[in-house]
């Protein structure tokens, strides 16, 4: 089976990016572990059979498989992350180092896996609306439903 409709999403996803560069800046990624975590994601249409209730869904049981890899690449920067918008002792060189150091004498390496996780599965979910939401902008969001239900072995309503 080919997954033709997911093809198609690789020029709109290009333009998705750029338009969701802002919120990857404000988050905790850095551009090369979002781009690590967009490896993980798989991408499906629930209901494609009908393109008003259909909705792009990103599966994202892969990601908590990444996860050591996010630290991998923390730890080559530096083990700071891009800090989270919290005030002006956390922005910035200093404040990325404070972190650091809290998490470390806190020991928060489990913890801060999976807040790492539900921070890339929240960041997913906007990314996979956006983009949902350009191809609908776009008028090619009916073709890909019925491109999806086709794959599926599901009619369109064309063919009823």
């Amino acid at each position: 089976m080919t997954n033709e409709w997911t093809d198609q999403l690789a020029g709109a996803r290009m333009q998705v990016d750029q338009r969701f560069q802002e919120t990857l800046e404000a988050s905790s990624f850095t551009s090369q572990e979002w781009g690590l975590v967009m490896t993980a994601i798989d991408w499906d249409i629930e209901n494609p059979e009908q393109p008003d209730d259909a909705e792009l869904v990103a599966d994202t049981s892969k990601l908590s498989e990444i996860i050591p890899e996010l630290e991998n690449i923390q730890q080559q920067m530096g083990g700071a992350q891009r800090p989270v918008d919290e005030g002006p002792d956390t922005d910035g060189f200093l404040g990325r180092i404070k972190r650091y150091i809290h998490d470390l004498q806190s020991g928060s390496s489990g913890e801060s896996s999976t807040k790492r996780l539900n921070d890339a599965e929240e960041l997913v979910n906007g990314y996979t609306l956006e983009l949902q939401n350009y191809l609908e902008e776009r008028d090619r969001w009916e073709e890909l439903c019925e491109l999806a239900a086709a794959e599926q072995g599901q009619s369109t309503p064309e063919e009823n």
